[in-house]
């Protein structure tokens, strides 16, 4: 992988995993057996949590305990990929 597969973002609210601070994420380039193995989980939302989680990886319930602002500029930098 080269530094157009990966991008980082800083977290504005960084958060502790396992006791040690969380300042950052790096999400990597999504994959179609990346969006293949979330097609199954829940509800919409619970998707691109489990996606997210697995593009930059993390559990899901390290990104579910991201500030609000900082999964929108996950949401950003996904979308980022796409375009």
């Amino acid at each position: 992988m080269d530094n157009r597969d990966k991008n980082s973002i800083n977290l504005e609210y960084p958060i502790v995993v396992h006791g040690v601070e969380l300042k950052s994420l790096t999400m990597r380039r999504p994959k179609v057996r990346d969006q293949l193995a979330v097609e199954t989980a829940g509800v919409e939302s619970e998707r691109e949590l489990t996606l997210f989680a697995n593009l930059c990886d993390q559990t899901p319930e390290t990104i579910k305990d991201l500030d609000l602002k900082d999964y929108a500029a996950l949401q950003k930098l996904f979308t980022g990929f796409l375009s």
